[in-house]
């Protein structure tokens, strides 16, 4: 179990003993009236309830004592949050399986025994006891989870697909008992054909049990996220104390420790370089295979891989503090979540059972006194088909499941949903907004253009200008000296420096008056323009920051400067615009700016010179509009927008209060996960509405079928047998369906 400080926490409980969406809304339900129990959101198709509860209130023995007071077996969640793998019960249905399938085959065979001459000599009675023998086991021991089942489901007073079975398989066990043990007189006398269904029973109980027990094994896949994020923890990290190099569990490591790691090692925490370099492959948590350079100063993130250098680290962040944790706790709160599609599902599952029991009580009448027609073999076998195909197993599994492998997915990628409500959403969206700054571009000036006066090369004014603003902090000198750094020119000792704020800097460089700025600084200094009027037209126009640099009252050259957009901005507008979305911009830049930004990258809609709260306020207009709105961002300034939208979507890369209030998170710099979520919910969604459509479609179909409403034209009665087949494979076809959205290739 996870527990979270304040003054509510979260508790994440795995469950034992779920069969069908009756058993998660029953348990949610009992734990919902819990005192202190803020909200309970139980999942079957992970098996496990996520409850947000008061500690002061109710404790966590109360939580468990409600569950098990249902019947149900509770275990537990280790700190991390991360599920243990439980194969117990996967394994005790196989043990069970293999002992029906063994005994129903025999019984099966004993059966036909009319097709089989050697058989006649054997009196029908010892055949019968034979067979009573056989199908007892397999009734009462392979079955035993659809007694127990059906027993908590009639002291809670509510019906569930255990009570379905034990009803049917119960009536064709006791029923042959009874035609085993008593005289044939008593048949005779009430007029009732006298044939045993032990067959019937033993093989439905083997078809469900296969049924179920092929489900948990996929069900395993649909959890692959969860799976490989538990895989992904470090067991071991070296740390240096008191002048030693110790290894030591990851979980032993305290924040402030100096961590040592070497090529090809996991990172044990999450931390700051303080010594060497290295590249690190982060694709666990951006999606991104090429690895990433790491110098003094950088953060490392927790169980990404160290490729090339050795390093040292400062721990910043451990246990349930990584980013890994972070990680792991939204993916499995967001697999736990509901869709708003589900209620549907829900509250069909809740009336289904006890209308099912109705019908099937109507079938066994209609059939025992249908005129010229009425027979008691017949009405008993209709009656158990439509018990037995009316299971809501696949009902119940036809949302979750689909959520559960559409997060896992996402996660792969680095696109992390919060809940199924906004899973939901997202394919929804027909309007996307971009924040620009760090979002739609880089959100660093970088130089774009050089032009030069006469007899100047651009390597001599990269290095005038480098050399005066290596000691400058404004992201302009940054910039310049960047790119010297980049074309790897040798700066030059600066003699005299002065910054004026605002202007630019004046500075002595071999004995040389060097004079830096905009425009405004250097007409105060009656530095003529000479004939570079109309580039500095041009650049202005395209909303670029002109920077002049002059030596001794003349000017050498001008160098244009931009926040440039991200390499995949124009296709990922693009790839939004033939998906019939449409894109704008929105921020607080000056018009000019992002005008130039956003027909470099193709946007049409463009809303400039907004403040956080103009930028809130004009999604709630567009929402008024009728528009479903998701907000891109990356910034403290996005955090009202993110939250105004219908969908917030934050870049990883941004502030923690712009990923604290999105929905979805982007733990990657592209901005081509912004179309991957979509694409994701879109086949999502399509995937869970096929699903509901065809767990509606097979009751709404075999329900009739199994009644007999096709033997008056068509002779066609349905045998108890092949209906809970088909019942075990309604769900297995379910979760192999949901297993399709891995299929989804992002382009």
């Amino acid at each position: 179990m996870r527990a979270t400080r304040g003054a509510m926490s979260n508790l994440t409980i795995k469950i034992r003993g779920m069969h069908c969406a009756g058993c998660a809304q029953k348990i949610e339900g009992i734990l919902s009236k819990q005192k202190g129990v803020r909200e309970a959101r139980v999942n079957f198709a992970l098996g496990q309830a996520v409850v947000t509860y008061s500690p002061q209130e109710v404790d966590v023995l109360s939580l468990k004592k409600a569950i098990e007071g249902l019947g149900y077996k509770v275990s537990e969640v280790d700190e991390s949050g991360i599920p243990e793998t439980d194969n117990e019960e996967a394994k005790e249905l196989k043990i069970k399986l293999v002992v029906s399938i063994i005994l129903s085959s025999i019984v099966m065979f004993i059966s036909m025994h009319h097709l089989f001459p050697w058989f006649s000599s054997i009196p029908s009675k010892l055949l019968f006891l034979i067979l009573l023998l056989l199908t007892t086991p397999v009734q009462f021991w392979c079955g035993s989870q659809f007694y127990r089942g059906a027993w908590i489901a009639f002291k809670n007073r509510f019906a569930d697909m255990n009570t379905l079975i034990a009803i049917g398989t119960s009536s064709a066990y006791f029923y042959s008992l009874a035609v085993t043990l008593m005289p044939v007189s008593v048949f005779s006398r009430l007029s009732v054909e006298r044939g045993v269904y032990y067959d019937t029973a033993s093989m439905i109980i083997t078809f469900i049990l296969l049924g179920r027990y092929l489900e948990s094994k996929s069900k395993v896949k649909t959890q692959g996220a969860m799976q490989r994020l538990a895989e992904l923890k470090p067991k071991i990290a070296k740390v240096q104390r008191e002048g030693k190099e110790l290894d030591i569990p990851v979980e032993d490591v305290h924040a402030g420790d100096i961590v040592i790691v070497r090529p090809g090692e996991k990172i044990p925490v999450d931390g700051i370089i303080i010594e060497g370099s290295s590249t690190v492959d982060e694709s666990m948590v951006t999606g991104e295979s090429v690895p990433v350079d790491k110098r003094v100063g950088d953060e490392v993130i927790g169980a990404t891989i160290n490729k090339t250098g050795a390093f040292k680290f400062k721990a910043m962040k451990v246990g349930k503090d990584t980013v890994l944790a972070q990680i792991t706790r939204l993916v499995e709160d967001a697999q736990s979540s509901k869709a708003p599609i589900q209620r549907l599902a829900d509250k069909v599952a809740g009336v289904f059972v006890p209308i099912v029991i109705v019908i099937a009580i109507i079938t066994f009448i209609v059939w025992l006194y249908l005129p010229g027609k009425g027979r008691f073999d017949y009405a008993l076998l209709n009656f158990i088909s439509v018990l037995i195909i009316a299971c809501p197993c696949a009902l119940g599994l036809a949302t979750p499941i689909a959520v559960v492998v559409g997060v896992g997915k996402g996660a792969k990628r680095g696109i992390f949903i919060k809940n199924g409500e906004s899973l939901e959403m997202l394919c929804k969206v027909d309007t996307v907004i971009f924040d620009k700054t760090g979002t739609l571009t880089h959100g660093r000036f970088e130089v774009t253009d050089i032009i030069l006066s006469a007899n100047v090369s651009a390597s001599e004014l990269l290095t005038l200008a480098g050399s005066c603003e290596k000691s400058s902090e404004h992201p302009i000198g940054k910039a310049i000296v960047r790119r010297g750094e980049e074309e790897k020119l040798r700066l030059l000792p600066v003699e005299e420096f002065i910054a004026l704020p605002g202007d630019g800097i004046k500075a002595r460089v071999n004995g040389k008056n060097i004079t830096i700025g905009n425009l405004r600084f250097m007409d105060s200094q009656n530095i003529d323009r000479g004939k570079m009027g109309e580039s500095i037209k041009n650049l202005l126009e395209k909303g670029k920051t002109v920077i002049f640099v002059a030596e001794d009252g003349y000017l050498k050259g001008i160098i244009g400067l931009a926040d440039i957009p991200k390499e995949d901005a124009k296709s990922v507008v693009k790839e939004l615009s033939r998906m019939g979305i449409d894109v704008a911009m929105i921020t607080g830049d000056t018009s000019r700016t992002a005008w130039a930004i956003a027909g470099e990258i193709g946007i049409e809609k463009v809303f400039a010179e907004f403040k956080p709260d103009d930028k809130r306020n004009q999604i709630k207009k567009l929402q008024e509009e009728g528009k479903i709105v998701a907000m891109v961002g990356d910034g403290i300034n996005d955090a009202p927008a993110l939250t105004q939208a219908d969908v917030g979507i934050a870049l990883g890369t941004g502030t923690d209060l712009a990923i604290e209030t999105s929905r979805i998170i982007l733990f990657k710099e592209s901005l081509k996960g912004v179309s991957d979520a979509i694409r994701l919910s879109k086949k999502t969604m399509r995937i869970i509405k096929e699903n509901l459509f065809w767990a509606f479609f097979y009751n709404v179909i075999g329900i009739p079928i199994a009644a007999g409403v096709l033997y008056p034209v068509f002779g066609i009665l349905l045998n108890p047998v092949l209906a809970s087949l088909a019942m075990a494979f309604s769900s297995l076809s379910v979760v192999m369906n949901s297993l399709r959205i891995y299929r989804l290739n992002f382009v």
